[in-house]
């Protein structure tokens, strides 16, 4: 999708996909959306534990923005904070509860807990290549993610919190603008086009 600058379609081809495929299993098992974490009877729970989380890492994205010189805030940041949180719901939901959440609960497994939640961490970081920053920062929000999700499993605190923290990322740390990547294409528009 970076390479062929088809970020918008693949998303929203994936998010029509996977959300499909979530209620077309809701149907056939509808105790299967509770399991997987689409929930929201424990959503302030999840939040009040992630939130310290967030908070510092803001911090430490702006820190290490102004230090590389990469703090990139615009306007643009606030479509990508609406948008960016449904795609970071999918992309919880793909690698935290299909991965770890399955990994776990595999009967016949005895896989350390441990491993379960490095494997996803991994494969989330894999998925960044080759953006080296884009590839730690993912690793590392997956290791947090995995850990919260197998003690409390509620996808959309996740989701949101990974939209956020994403869309701060980009603008600060890797100095992208993922609302010209996204929309760009679609407006005719490339970066410094906008104010």
């Amino acid at each position: 999708m970076d390479y062929l600058k088809l970020w918008l379609p693949f998303v929203l081809t994936a998010i029509v996909f996977w959300t499909s495929y979530v209620l077309y299993r809701r149907n056939k098992n509808p105790g299967v959306i509770r399991y997987w974490g689409f929930r929201t009877d424990n959503f302030l729970k999840v939040v009040r534990t992630i939130l310290p989380f967030g908070i510092l890492s803001f911090a430490i994205f702006f820190c290490i923005g102004f230090y590389r010189g990469t703090l990139n805030i615009t306007w643009h940041i606030i479509p990508i904070l609406i948008l960016y949180p449904i795609w970071g719901i999918i992309q919880q939901f793909l690698v935290i509860a299909l991965t770890a959440g399955s990994l776990c609960d595999f009967k016949n497994t005895s896989l350390p807990k441990a491993i379960i939640i490095v494997l996803p961490a991994l494969l989330f970081g894999l998925i960044h290549y080759p953006y080296a920053w884009l590839m730690i920062g993912s690793f590392a929000l997956a290791i947090f993610y995995a850990i919260i999700y197998l003690k409390q499993r509620n996808i959309y605190a996740l989701g949101i919190f990974h939209g956020w923290l994403g869309a701060v990322f980009f603008y600060t740390v890797v100095n992208r603008d993922p609302f010209i990547e996204t929309f760009g294409p679609l407006l005719s528009i490339t970066k410094g086009t906008l104010p």
